[in-house]
């Protein structure tokens, strides 16, 4: 059964975002719940993808564990059975974390190795990515030489995320701090391009969020290299100067985008062969990336 929305009376609902529901449990944790809602151009779908919360929730997982080395994470217990109810525990079991309190600092932060989607848009019309020149002649999907860190800002509920340049970043969240985040968010993109690559799979994008606790660490939270929040393509697929088939959102993106959506609420509605061929993309990526089964 998909999980559109959670309800649990064990704990308070501190904030409902576009795919999860998180609750409080003390001064220093918070229990976040990943649902089966899909948000695409910054609007939720109507209908869930059937097991999406579980894939992205482990695969997170997966990827705070083997990134740990680079930077701290959120994470504190994958196992929600001591803190709500037991009924809960089985509604919410596999797409659940128990994680730090933390201040997100309010970026995104977004890494390209390759040109698509909005970065491919930009460069058509400016040469450049939030303002980062890049090389002549270049077409879609082709791989940057090196990737490239380009931030974004974080979008209220209801609005949408913007690109922003490397200076507005820095006058966002100052100077020092900004470049700390280009500087690990750019590690963590090369340490799971390269792992993904052995598994057959190309990261085009990814974005990462942060967040700092009270000594002004930087801790890595929310999702990480998921789906839901990165592009990836099968290797086998790949073709300079197309869209390659994704197993990522991009696949209902270039659905809505060959309706007339204007791109605000409400959404149209997903049909059941999108639902499906999304779910199964999911599936396949969380697969073939951790070499589990779910």
């Amino acid at each position: 059964m998909a999980l559109l929305e959670t309800n649990l009376k064990s704990l308070p609902l501190l904030h409902q975002g576009k795919v999860r529901d998180i609750y409080d449990i003390d001064d220093e944790k918070m229990l976040i719940v990943t649902t089966d809602r899909l948000s695409a151009f910054d609007v939720i779908m109507t209908k869930p993808i059937p097991n999406k919360g579980r894939v992205l929730n482990q695969m997170a997982n997966f990827w705070f564990n083997k990134l740990s080395d680079i930077v701290s994470n959120h994470l504190l217990d994958d196992d929600p059975k001591n803190y709500v109810s037991e009924d809960e525990v089985q509604k919410i079991k596999g797409r659940s974390v128990v994680v730090k309190k933390l201040k997100p600092i309010l970026i995104e932060a977004i890494v390209r190795g390759y040109l698509a989607g909005s970065s491919w848009k930009e460069y058509q019309h400016k040469g450049m990515v939030c303002g980062i020149s890049l090389p002549r002649n270049l077409q879609q999907a082709s791989k940057l030489e090196t990737p490239i860190f380009t931030p974004s800002s974080k979008a209220k509920a209801g609005e949408r995320d913007e690109n922003i340049s490397l200076a507005e970043c820095d006058a966002l969240i100052g100077k020092e701090l900004a470049g700390k985040i280009a500087q690990i968010s750019l590690s963590l993109y090369q340490i799971a391009s390269d792992h993904a690559e052995s598994k057959g799979i190309i990261i085009a994008d990814t974005k990462f969020e942060f967040g700092l606790d009270v000594n002004s660490k930087i801790y890595l939270i929310d999702e990480v290299l998921t789906p839901d929040s990165s592009r990836f393509w099968p290797k086998e697929k790949y073709q300079l100067g197309i869209s390659p088939p994704s197993y990522d959102k991009q696949y209902v993106r270039d659905w809505l985008e060959s309706t007339e959506w204007d791109k605000s609420t409400p959404a149209p509605v997903l049909p059941d062969e999108v639902i499906t061929n999304t779910a199964d993309k999911y599936l396949e990526a969380y697969t073939r990336l951790t070499s589990k089964a779910l």
